[in-house]
């Protein structure tokens, strides 16, 4: 028996308003009127297709000690069609940040809107064959959009992940069906920022409403499973009652369709079949079936059935349930268009650096910099951040003594703090300032997805990954880690 072990979910916090677009952009869209309704997530100008996947891997993969409670992890899969890297293993970015170990294959999976699909059903397909015993699947994206386009309106950024294996099933895997059909109701060409959208009533009528029931068929018919017995419908679809009608088309009850989730964060990409799936785990019950639909050039469809130990893990997730409730309400479309590059602001003379990463020094500190791992010695327990030769301790000052630490997971607290208006900070001012941990160990970070006035020293805070600058001259950008206030995260 194979199946989902655990999931995770991550939607920014920031909510751009669709009226705060819609009024922006009248002038030259009123149309744009009779679309702005709720709201969607925006990602912070830190926060990329990697970040977002890694936050959703740790709220898959809980626990203090990331080195010990991730090790069973042998595979890792990304799914995006926003990947930062065109030539880069970007899940091998994420998996360093989540402490995994070395010794273990990663692929990414990209240019399809079913990548997130096509990454579980394989993942799957090597749990069942025996070559992987427990994978991570992580699906996020970070779409770009034209101002005042539709799928600005529609759009939103997010991510996902599940856990597959074998044993502590929460759902077991009955069956699977894929097609693939270069049916194109969108692309983007290698040069290319932004997507390119075909008429809409081509996609609806040929395309979804032809392709998506032929995979839910096969998908069915593999799963020895009757369509007046799915308790959960998931299928992404930006057109309205469209998914119902698909559903009712094949047989299933129109009722028992998920909610697509686009007036609280958007149509999150690749990543939102996982993310409309995670949502309906932690509200199914046992027992209970569940219809998975990706649609894009063909379609997947997986099917799922509960089992008794999903009730263990409900609650003990963020999911896509909590990240939905922890929402900031933004109506400055401006910073929106600031934060993706879209506009050309006077940065200033301070903003005038040269990025240039040293590639040597980042792969010789990896450890330290992708998952923050410091020392603790062996001898005296101190831990410290970074992990030298010798102890920091006086009274022992060991050589060679220390074992590696993660500092990742451990809560922390503001020592010191400074908000920065002379630094360039693309969402200023730029606050940075002295983190301590109870464990041990201090070092000066900066802070992200800050409220002024909000934050002082001794407030708790916990660790990000987050984008640290770009080398925009040739193309790089740096991770590091960053400290967030708890009520922010």
């Amino acid at each position: 028996m194979i199946g989902i072990q655990s999931y995770g979910g991550y939607i920014p916090r920031l909510r751009l308003q669709r009226k705060a677009i819609a009024a922006a952009n009248a002038w030259f869209a009123p149309g744009q009127a009779a679309q702005a309704k709720g709201e969607r997530a925006i990602a912070n100008w830190d926060e990329d297709a990697v970040t977002m996947a890694v936050e959703a891997g740790r709220d898959a993969l809980p626990g203090t000690d990331p080195m010990k409670d991730r090790a069973h992890i042998d595979a890792i899969y990304f799914a995006s069609t926003t990947m930062p890297f065109a030539d880069r293993q970007n899940a091998g970015i994420v998996a360093s940040a989540l402490s995994l170990s070395e010794e273990i294959p990663s692929i990414d999976i990209t240019s399809s809107q079913r990548a997130g699909t096509s990454s579980l059903i394989a993942a799957l397909n090597a749990v069942g064959a025996g070559t992987q015993n427990h994978a991570l699947i992580l699906a996020s994206d970070k779409r770009r959009t034209r101002a005042a386009s539709t799928q600005e309106m529609q759009f939103g950024d997010g991510a996902a992940a599940l856990v597959v294996g074998k044993d502590k099933l929460i759902a077991k895997l009955l069956g699977s069906h894929s097609l693939t059909v270069d049916f194109v109701d969108h692309f983007r060409g290698e040069a290319e920022e932004y997507d390119y959208q075909w008429e809409e009533r081509w996609i609806r009528d040929e395309g979804i409403s032809k392709i998506a029931p032929r995979a839910i068929k096969g998908a069915l018919e593999k799963a020895g499973v009757a369509a007046s017995a799915i308790d959960h419908f998931v299928m992404p679809c930006v057109f309205a009652k469209l998914d119902g009608q698909v559903a009712k088309s094949c047989g299933v009850d129109p009722a028992k369709v998920r909610p697509n989730l686009g007036d609280l964060c958007g149509e999150t990409g690749a990543a939102h079949a996982l993310v409309m799936l995670v949502h309906a785990l932690e509200e199914a019950k046992p027992g209970e079936k569940i219809l998975v639909v990706s649609f894009g050039q063909g379609c997947d469809a997986i099917v799922f059935e509960t089992t008794s130990a999903l009730h263990e893990l409900q609650g003990r997730r963020r999911g896509i349930t909590g990240s939905l409730k922890a929402r900031k309400e933004e109506t400055n479309y401006m910073k929106w268009l600031a934060f993706n590059g879209q506009i050309d602001l006077e940065k200033g003379m301070r903003a005038e650096q040269d990025k240039k990463n040293a590639m040597t020094t980042t792969y010789r500190k990896r450890d330290m910099l992708f998952g923050l791992v410091g020392g603790r010695c062996t001898k005296c327990g101190t831990a410290q951040f970074p992990r030298t030769r010798i102890c920091v301790n006086p009274n022992c000052k060991a050589v060679d003594s220390q074992e590696p630490f993660s500092y990742a997971e451990l809560p922390g607290k503001i020592l010191s703090w400074s908000a920065d208006f002379l630094t360039y900070s693309m969402d200023p001012p730029q606050h940075y300032g002295m983190v301590t941990f109870d464990e041990g160990g201090r070092f000066l970070a900066d802070f992200t997805d800050v409220d002024r006035g909000t934050f002082d020293s001794g407030t708790p805070v916990r660790m990000v990954f987050r984008i640290k600058d770009f080398d925009d001259r040739r193309g790089f950008r740096r991770y590091f880690w960053k400290a967030i206030p708890v009520a922010a995260g």
